[in-house]
């Protein structure tokens, strides 16, 4: 077992992961508070997310008005009011369900720059505790697909050309009816500034993932699967399902 097989956990049902998940992320935040006055995270927004958001939003432990909250990206030429849109999935899970702090969005009806200047402004305004994140079909991480992604990447946010792969996968996830309807551009926090994270959780369902998840943790380090870089991270823990994990050699967890 190596250094970061020790922290994935894998479990037989997708119900059991958004649980195992969430409660790591609460203990998480309950133990940075004991410290700091405000806990910063960054979301993702994503089917996957569902059951760990579930769990966060009832919990009873957390003080959400130490908790400020940020997406990680979001499309570009979506309609203010469209469902699709990773603001309403998560103003829907968790933020019009408990009081935050603050909720900081990318706003992408906003000019790009001015946005990217804004978001970046934000992001910077302090250091980010908690990630919550997953792994896309083809290995990425937010949207940071192997076209684009650049592990040393000077920008904090930036406006990205989603790869075919990962606009037919917001198809299979159900988000869009066709290809057509996933728009072709958005904006995204680049890996560095992911990485920046204190803490990450990554949440990763389905065997539709399985071969990206087998390159993270497996493959070498590389462009080719964006996510392979989480591995060189010292705090991030991973959480999947037996679907998604089936190329690993990891036991399943019951609880």
């Amino acid at each position: 077992m190596t250094d970061f097989q020790k922290d994935v956990q894998v479990f037989s049902e997708q119900n059991k992961v958004g649980i195992a998940a969430g409660k790591a992320v609460e203990n998480c935040i309950l133990k940075l508070l004991d410290n700091q006055d405000v806990v910063r995270i960054v979301f993702a927004a994503a089917p996957s997310q569902s059951g760990m958001l579930e769990y966060l939003a009832a919990s009873k432990r957390i003080n959400w008005q130490k908790v400020v909250a940020m997406n990680m990206d979001e499309y570009i030429g979506l309609p203010k009011n469209s469902n699709q849109l990773f603001s309403k999935f998560l103003e829907e899970k968790l933020f019009s369900k408990v009081a935050l702090k603050e909720v900081n969005l990318i706003d992408t009806h906003a000019q790009t720059q001015d946005e990217i200047t804004r978001y970046s402004r934000l992001i910077h305004k302090d250091k980010i505790d908690i990630v919550c994140l997953g792994i896309g079909e083809n290995g990425h991480i937010a949207f940071n697909d192997p076209p684009v992604a650049d592990f040393e990447d000077p920008e904090t946010i930036k406006a990205v050309e989603l790869d075919e792969e990962c606009r037919i996968q917001q198809v299979n996830d159900g988000c869009f009816e066709t290809i057509e309807d996933v728009p072709k551009l958005a904006l995204t926090l680049t890996v560095p500034t992911l990485m920046k994270g204190k803490h990450l959780f990554c949440v990763v369902l389905g065997a539709n993932k399985s071969e990206a998840v087998k390159n993270t943790l497996t493959g070498p380090l590389s462009h080719s699967c964006p996510a392979s870089i989480l591995t060189t991270h010292p705090n991030c823990k991973f959480y999947f399902d037996k679907d998604a994990a089936k190329g690993l050699s990891i036991p399943e967890l019951e609880g």
